[in-house]
This record gives structure tokens, sequence and C-alpha cells, in this order.
């Protein structure tokens, strides 16, 4: 049954990417991977059910809600995902869990220092709108907040972020979005709270914004390259009339 699923989710992106509209950049794949995540941890109620596409989300199911969240709402229309697999495959998960615990001796997972980056999706002009993002590494355990602060001030609109993404070191990753306009007044923080952390982590952002050149500025570069310019015809000319005086008085002596 799994891997029919996976075949339908792999034969609906490929349909996907075959009927895209004419005319926009070509697509070149390399490579292509599907897997899912399932994590489930001992203190909590709830765990996660992830699929990802070439690690990267494809959606998640809401354990709560009981419904799957597509990580861009178009994969909806080629594809689905009955959010009772899930659940069941949690409630496995948590069976196998509970089993191993009592059975063998266990000793409490080794905390890793998370390592946080802070970037804007695309280049920053002010009063245009943008995104800003938040990309956490090294996460491990799976267990972490991940806030933004305009101003020291937390803020919640416009703000989203992906599940917890498996790493080939077993370690997870982790990224926040926040929509913003630009100001050249605001400093950003995107705040992170992790067993690995000793206190809460702040990673300060500010637009970096070349300032306008001035008015004055302007005024003394157009006067150098006005006088530097002038400075130019003048040499240029005085060659020019020692070079016809000189040509002139060869002529006059004539051969020797």
């Amino acid at each position: 049954m799994m891997v029919l699923y996976r075949a339908l989710i792999l034969g609906a992106l490929t349909l996907t990417i075959v009927m895209s509209p004419c005319g926009g950049e070509d697509i070149v794949a390399d490579h292509v991977g599907i897997y899912g995540t399932n994590v489930y941890q001992s203190y909590g109620p709830f765990g996660q059910y992830t699929q990802e596409f070439d690690q990267d989300e494809m959606f998640y199911v809401d354990l709560k809600k009981k419904e799957t969240v597509w990580r861009w709402p178009e994969f909806s229309k080629f594809a689905s995902f009955d959010p009772q697999g899930a659940l069941t495959n949690m409630a496995i998960v948590k069976r196998s869990l509970d089993i191993l615990t009592k059975r063998y001796n266990s000793t409490d997972a080794t905390n890793e220092v998370p390592e946080v980056t802070v970037f804007p999706k695309s280049p920053v002009m002010l009063a245009q709108p943008n995104i800003l993002i938040c990309f956490v590494d090294n996460i491990f355990p799976p267990e972490i907040n991940i806030s933004w602060l305009v101003n020291g001030c937390s803020v919640t609109e416009g703000v989203s972020e992906t599940s917890f993404l498996p790493k080939s070191d077993h370690s997870f990753s982790k990224t926040s979005y926040l929509t913003f306009i630009p100001s050249d007044d605001d400093v950003i923080d995107c705040k992170v709270e992790h067993w690995g952390l000793e206190k809460p982590l702040l990673k300060h952002w500010e637009p970096e914004i070349p300032s306008p050149v001035s008015e004055l500025t302007e005024t003394v570069v157009c006067a150098l390259g006005l006088t530097m310019g002038l400075v130019g015809i003048m040499v240029g000319t005085i060659l020019i009339i020692q070079g016809l005086r000189s040509g002139g008085a060869s002529r006059h002596q004539g051969p020797l």
C-alpha cells in the first residue's frame, strides 16, 4: 500500500511538471527522492507525521485536527492523503516506543546546540514586501520554539514554519518565515528556545540598505567631472597646436 501511495505521489508531481505553463524557466532534475517522517517523543501527547519530496516538506498531518496540511495548496489538486493513515502510523510508533522503553534501559538524549541563520528571501528594498527566513539547523531532540520579535515586541501575523525535517546525521532542521515590509527603523530578531541552549538565542537582523547619495555629493561629483573634462579639452588643444607648429617649422626648413 505504501509503495502504491508513493508511486501515486511521484506520478502526480511528474504530471505537475509536465502540465506547467509553457514559456517559464526550464526545470532540470538530476535526482528525485521521496520519503516520510514519523516523530513521536515520550514526553508529548502528540508527534509528527510529515511527507517529504527531495528533502523538502510536501505536507504534514495535523494530528490534533486530523487534517492534511499541504505545504503548497496547489499540490492538493493532484494528490490526496487520508489523515487516518498518519494517525494509525503514530499509534504504532507510540506503542513501539512504550515497549522499547520498558524492555531496555534508556538514557536521556544528548541536547545539541542548534545553529541559527536569518536572511531575506530577496534583495531588500524599503517599502517593498519581502519574506525573512529563520533557518534553524542541528536540532536534537526535535523540540524547539521559534518566534519573531520586531522592535522587541513578539509578532505572530505573517508567520509560518515548516515541520521538522530529518537529516542524514539523525538531527533535524526547521524553518520559520516572517512576511514583512522593510523599514530602516525596524529591528528584527528570530528567537530560538531549545534544551541545548542555556538561554533563548536571539539572532539579530537589520536591513542593509545603501544610504541615498545627497544632493551636495551629486553636485560635487558633477563639478569634478566637468572640471576634469575641461582640463582634458585644454590639454588636448595645446598638444594639437604644438603638433601643428612643429610640423610647420619642419616644412619651412626643407631638406638639408
